[in-house]
């Protein structure tokens, strides 16, 4: 195994960027579908380092970025029911929901604990029975095994007072559908996390119905340029397939065991993404052997009617429609200290990695 410095070499990066500028002649839009890549391509200036020909836009990779207001409202519903704990991630708590947040509910006095994963959502239930525990489940394939493992550890204790209030995603749809809704798009940089689970096999179906290329990367400068060169090399040459450019944490068939225990535990559903709407099959609910554990099914709740902050252009972001410096909120109205939309706040939010890096 490379250490990590070797990936950030400046030798190999400077060979991988004089090939991108020889190679690209022609205008191309690349799409870097994963927050963790949007994050990591401003961090190590990789816009700058390309030819004029080459343009780079974020993509829906974000999962508290493309998490729908009426979910934060539903979990801030349910966190106001009395007598309940709301365990979440630490980045879900400041999503603007249609009047409220995560994070005000907690300053109110509303019981929010922030956890680093369902196990630690499973041990307050065991620790609190007289209280019922909610997890917040969000994320793509990279976090529903992590889950659905945890359903199962659930149900091998019996807990009652456990549930989970789902909005897990997956990527081909929503990759889909921007292609389906006239993006100009010439090839995907594809998500390494995701991947490692799914395994690069999982984009082959988006490959040969769209004609577009689609390359597996990973997440240090010479990943991304790597990948930026594959594409670009396909789209020269006017072909399109799907590569691997993350082989040391990526197979084609992906991790199997994982794969199995969501299919185990989850069956898929249509969902709503914030900016795209509901997207068929796009989403994950438990299947009826586990729906005890589903929170929306438990608890019936009034959820506030949703409203969209105006002039936020979040969902067009998403799209890859427009970037955070179109948006008129950015780094004035909007800023990471007070978020307007789920894109400021996320790690992974394309507007949170131009404030911090681009500005």
């Amino acid at each position: 195994m490379k250490h990590i410095s070797e990936y950030r070499d400046a030798k190999i990066v400077k060979g991988l960027v004089e090939s991108i500028h020889q190679t690209s002649t022609k205008p191309i839009a690349l799409m870097e579908v994963c927050g963790g890549h949007t994050m990591s391509i401003q961090k190590f200036g990789i816009p700058s380092l390309l030819p004029e020909t080459i343009s780079l836009l974020s993509g829906p990779g974000c999962p508290v970025c493309v998490t729908d207001i009426r979910y934060i409202d539903h979990a801030i519903a349910l966190a106001r029911r009395g007598n309940t704990i709301i365990a979440t991630f630490g980045d879900l708590i400041r999503v603007p929901g249609s009047t409220s947040s995560l994070e005000k509910e907690m300053a109110s006095g509303v019981n929010v604990h922030i956890v680093y994963s369902i196990l630690n959502a499973i041990e307050l239930a065991a620790e609190n029975p007289d209280k019922e525990v909610i997890f917040l489940a969000i994320g793509f394939e990279t976090t529903a095994p992590g889950t659905a493992a945890g359903i199962l550890t659930a149900a091998q204790k019996q807990l009652p007072n456990f549930s989970i209030l789902s909005t897990h995603k997956i990527m081909p749809p929503a990759m889909e559908a921007i292609v389906d809704e006239g993006a100009k798009i010439d090839g995907y940089i594809c998500p390494g996390h995701v991947a490692a689970i799914t395994g690069a096999k999982m984009f082959a179906g988006l490959v040969e119905k769209h004609k577009i290329g689609c390359v597996v990367s990973g997440f240090e400068p010479s990943d991304l340029l790597q990948a930026i060169l594959q594409l670009v090399v396909q789209f020269e040459s006017n072909s399109h397939k799907l590569e691997n450019a993350y082989q040391r944490a990526v197979k084609m068939e992906g991790n199997q065991k994982a794969q199995a225990i969501m299919t185990q535990v989850f069956e898929p559903e249509d969902s709503y993404w914030r900016g795209f709407g509901v997207i068929p099959r796009s989403g994950l609910r438990l299947k009826s052997e586990f729906q005890s554990f589903d929170a929306k099914l438990k608890f019936q709740v009034d959820i506030e009617p949703t409203r969209e902050e105006k002039g936020c252009i979040c969902g067009e972001i998403l799209k890859g429609l427009k970037k955070p410096t179109d948006c008129k909120l950015f780094g004035k109205a909007c800023t990471p200290a007070n978020p307007v939309g789920a894109c400021m706040v996320s790690n992974e939010g394309a507007c949170a990695a131009y404030f911090k890096y681009k500005r």
